[in-house]
């Protein structure tokens, strides 16, 4: 079983530097891409109110065999449900399709500025927190602009702010904020979903170099800038050979090398992007 690194959140949590994404899989590809992949040694699970896959996700767990304990189990507030009492009220939904006492992570999907909620569901959220419920509380697609409000209105910063980021949009400025402020980064789609990151010749080239895959060499770029990446696969020997990028490294001029590029989003823009 491959064994991974961690980080210490700033609560003081155990973090692992990578994790198994599940969207978009449905309930019963959940359950058996969460159990397996726990088989072979992740410990870090990522779901949301919104994928529509927790109780798979939940079955999974379970199936697996390891401890409660041992799994980091995260989830998602959907934007439907901002507010203070609603996250209270969405979170004992997702609480009880995973079938888990208590969740490891729980993050706000989305900031949503012009509904203005999102203050709200973290004041639920850091009640949660305190009641036992939550062991750790973060964002996802937050702004330095949107989580300085939060930190100025209840004096509680993210433990992890969950954002896009990939060699193709490396969000320098934004992972040097966290970095100032204590927060680990998250990547979702940390192989740029949708694009031809993968079949780009510098990063061909430096697969090559190391004998491994493309996705291993970019996977490592994200755990070599301290990042923790979500990549989703219910392939067997994919999510093996996702979790198996700790036995190189990269030297700094291939860092710089596979962002070294026209950088884009793939997804929606925080300020604007609207989930419900």
């Amino acid at each position: 079983m491959i064994s991974i690194p961690a980080h210490t959140l700033n609560d003081g949590t155990r973090f692992p530097a990578i994790g198994l994404g599940t969207w978009p899989l449905d309930d019963a590809e959940a359950e058996g891409a969460v159990a397996g992949a726990l088989g072979m040694g992740y410990r870090l699970v990522d779901t949301a109110t919104n994928y529509r896959n927790e109780a798979g996700v939940g079955l999974g767990i379970a199936r697996s065999g390891v401890p409660r304990e041992e799994v980091v189990v995260t989830t998602k507030v959907p934007g439907r449900h901002h507010g203070y009492e609603e996250t209270l009220a969405s979170f004992e939904e997702s609480r009880r399709r995973l079938g888990l006492d208590y969740v490891d992570l729980y993050l706000i999907h989305w900031p949503l500025p012009r509904v203005d909620k999102y203050v709200d569901s973290w004041r639920a959220m850091i009640k949660l927190r305190e009641d036992g419920l939550v062991r750790s509380i973060g964002v996802s697609n937050f702004t330095p602009e949107h989580i300085e409000r939060l930190e100025k209105e209840t004096g509680v910063l993210p433990s992890v702010n969950q954002i896009e980021l990939h060699p193709l949009f490396p969000q320098e400025e934004l992972r040097a904020f966290h970095a100032a402020k204590g927060i680990v980064t998250e990547s979702w789609s940390p192989l740029g979903h949708g694009s031809d990151l993968l079949d780009d010749p510098v990063v061909s080239g430096v697969a090559e170099a190391h004998g491994v895959t493309p996705g291993q060499v970019v996977l490592r770029w994200h755990t070599q800038l301290g990042a923790v990446p979500i990549p989703k696969s219910s392939d067997p020997e994919r999510q093996r050979a996702n979790l198996d990028v700790f036995g190189f490294e990269l030297d700094p001029a291939q860092l710089t090398a596979l962002a070294d590029r026209s950088h884009r989003r793939i997804g929606g823009d925080p300020e604007t992007h609207e989930e419900f």
